[in-house]
């Protein structure tokens, strides 16, 4: 019954990783390491725009926001992975298992907000030059980060309460690495068709309504920029966009694939949706600094003045 006695829910089991225990310290040692990668490159993305005043503009004050949420999102999940395969335990508590849901689902949507934010950024930029600082001055920009901030723990508050409402009858196996609304909603043993029909139209709106935003700016974008007459001015404009087009395209298309996209409860489908989650909480929010560095000149440039400066510091000590 909906929103029953939850007190003899003890926890829940995380069952989507290796059974095998020959694969547990491979997994482990390849958690960490995506982890640590992870945190290690986005936080020197963030020192590094926030200690090179070259890079106190729009585009960066944006790039700095989704690192941040980047590590938050990627430790709201793998930590707890690392534990469970470490410890030999798939054990979260029902509180636990809440938090992390409420937190998966802000982090999680705060980096789609805030590449369809980037992608306005870079709309303005190359379609309103003239413009630019006009509508994309300081205040402008706080104010964009924090209504994205603003929605996406409403949204996330929306399906927490809504799961809150749910009862688990004992002890449930959840077919995934954490805690996510799909998995729940399956383990749960009262009436869920309101949190599906909250999924399914709150949450396709907060996948699809960013992402054909996405689309239309840079349709407008790309018609903007093929009417350089400068080849190498056709060049660079396309450059400041190519590294924001490479994470929305890997990030949209493993999201999409796993809520959007319907799926059986055979054993296939379930190692697909958990290779699809490893996908965008470990593997994107990995790949993020190396696209945004490697194809950034400036973003190299001061990197490599942050890392010279740290070496000089502990040197000089």
């Amino acid at each position: 019954m909906a929103g029953g006695n939850q007190t003899n829910i003890f926890e829940f089991l995380l069952w989507g990783l290796s059974e095998r225990p020959e694969q547990q310290r491979i997994l482990f040692l390849l958690f960490l390491w995506m982890y640590v990668v992870t945190v290690a490159g986005n936080l020197l993305i963030v020192l590094a725009i926030g200690t090179d005043t070259r890079l106190h503009t729009p585009m960066y004050f944006f790039l700095a926001s989704l690192s941040c949420a980047e590590i938050l999102f990627t430790s709201t999940t793998v930590p707890k992975a690392l534990v469970n395969i470490q410890s030999q335990s798939r054990s979260i508590s029902y509180a636990g298992c809440m938090a992390q849901l409420y937190f998966f689902l802000t982090f999680g949507d705060m980096d789609i907000f805030l590449l369809a934010t980037m992608a306005y950024d870079r709309y303005v930029a190359i379609c309103h030059p003239l413009h630019y600082t006009i509508i994309m001055s300081p205040w402008h920009c706080t104010l964009l980060v924090t209504a994205c901030w603003t929605l996406t723990n409403l949204v996330a508050m929306t399906h927490t309460f809504l799961v809150f409402r749910l009862s688990f009858c004992s002890k449930k196996v959840i077919p995934d690495f954490f805690c996510d609304l799909g998995p729940l909603m399956k383990v749960s043993c009262s009436d869920t068709q309101v949190n599906e029909l909250v999924l399914l139209f709150l949450g396709g709106a907060v996948i699809l309504i960013p992402f054909m935003f996405i689309l239309v700016s840079y349709i407008h974008i790309v018609s903007a920029i093929l009417r350089v007459p400068s080849a190498q001015g056709r060049c660079k404009a396309f450059s400041t966009c190519g590294s924001h087009l490479a994470v929305v395209a890997l990030f949209f298309g493993t999201v999409i694939r796993a809520y959007l996209c319907p799926s059986s409860s055979s054993s296939d489908s379930v190692e697909e949706d958990t290779a699809a989650a490893v996908m965008y909480t470990v593997v994107t929010p990995l790949l993020n600094p190396f696209i945004y560095s490697l194809r950034n000149k400036d973003m190299k440039g001061a990197l490599g003045r942050l890392l010279r400066g740290k070496v000089s510091f502990l040197l000089g000590q």
